[in-house]
């Protein structure tokens, strides 16, 4: 069943975010699919991270 799902993240936010993890190289060789789901947790928590501080930052 193919899934019709559109990306929140850029692929160079998701690019920016595996290199600052360190799994930036298994990304880009391997997809998704050769990432761990602890890195792909790690990914999400870290774009939350991001967003959370540019809301904060535009409030004021």
């Amino acid at each position: 069943m193919a899934r019709n799902r559109r990306s929140i993240m850029s692929p160079e936010l998701k690019q920016q975010i595996a290199q600052e993890l360190g799994f930036a190289n298994t990304l880009s060789q391997e997809g998704f699919g050769g990432v761990s789901s602890r890195d792909c947790g790690n990914m999400v928590k870290k774009a939350i991270e991001i967003a959370q501080r540019n809301m904060m930052g535009g409030m004021s």
